[in-house]
């Protein structure tokens, strides 16, 4: 796998990435990471993506990140996908706090960049209810850590009923996130979303959707997914992704506010690579 691997103060595009079998992302999950959409023009939202992965790192705990080193191997990467002819895909940003002794303490923190194809997102998504809640007081709120095993199983489960995203409560009940998205719903012609209190992800997409639409944040029941007008999620890769069925709840096609935002988000996305 052809990929950019160092450390926060340097490394280099190799054809073969490797990182020890030592690597505490690897033995205990103790990292973070970010994904951007790639497109002929670049990745998009890079400026945005690095802050919050300095702010995940700050969160876990990690070393200071160099985000100068960080964005030269995000452009370096991304610059090698573009010459091998990549179209659409992910890039991927990881730092763990590096190799140790199992059970010691970390070594020099750990950084691997890396770009695959990924296809488009069809037009519209289905999504489902999972029962186990999101914990909007665990130390990792806010965090994109690679713990990622709660939203693996979620979203396993979600795939065995047939969708492509598992919705969750928290611990009191209210709306939060899916294992890979942000959620908004749309009542009587009002974008909503539930705000970073319910413990969601701060995700980019959903930060630009507060700032370039008329959307605004809300703390959200559960139930609002039962009598909601429109649902739609939105990630980095997805964008703005009208919901077509919930649970047992089915739209003929997009509803006219999803769809014009989605519309919208693609045009003034395409307009700026790094809003």
């Amino acid at each position: 796998m052809r990929a950019w691997v160092g450390t926060a103060s340097g490394g280099a595009l190799v054809d073969e990435a490797r990182v020890s079998v030592f690597d505490r992302g690897f033995t205990v999950a103790d990292g973070v990471f970010e994904t951007l959409k790639l497109t002929d023009a670049g990745a998009f939202a890079v400026t945005r993506h690095l802050k919050r992965l300095q702010s995940s790192a700050s969160r876990l705990g990690l070393a200071s990140l160099d985000g100068s080193v960080v964005r030269e191997a995000m452009v370096e990467v991304t610059t090698d996908w573009l010459r091998r002819g990549g179209h659409h895909g992910r890039l991927r940003v990881t730092c763990t706090s590096g190799a140790g002794s199992l059970g010691g303490d970390p070594g020099e923190p750990s950084l691997v960049v890396m770009a695959v194809d990924s296809p488009p997102w069809p037009s519209t998504t289905t999504a489902v209810r999972v029962p186990w809640p999101r914990n909007e007081r665990s130390p990792l709120v806010g965090a994109k850590s690679t713990s990622y095993a709660e939203n693996v199983v979620a979203l396993r489960a979600a795939q065995g009923a047939g969708a492509s995203e598992a919705l969750m409560a928290n611990t009191v009940g209210d709306l939060c996130e899916g294992t890979t998205t942000n959620v908004f719903v749309v009542v009587d012609g009002v974008v909503m979303t539930p705000s970073l209190a319910s413990g969601c992800l701060p995700g980019i997409t959903r930060e630009l959707v507060l700032e370039w639409f008329d959307a605004v944040e809300r703390d959200l029941p559960l139930s609002i997914l039962d009598t909601a007008d429109e649902v739609f999620l939105t990630s980095s890769t997805r964008g703005i992704h009208p919901v077509v069925r919930l649970d047992e709840r089915t739209w003929p096609e997009a509803g006219p506010v999803s769809s014009r935002l989605q519309g919208a988000f693609h045009e003034r996305s395409a307009t700026s690579i790094d809003p």
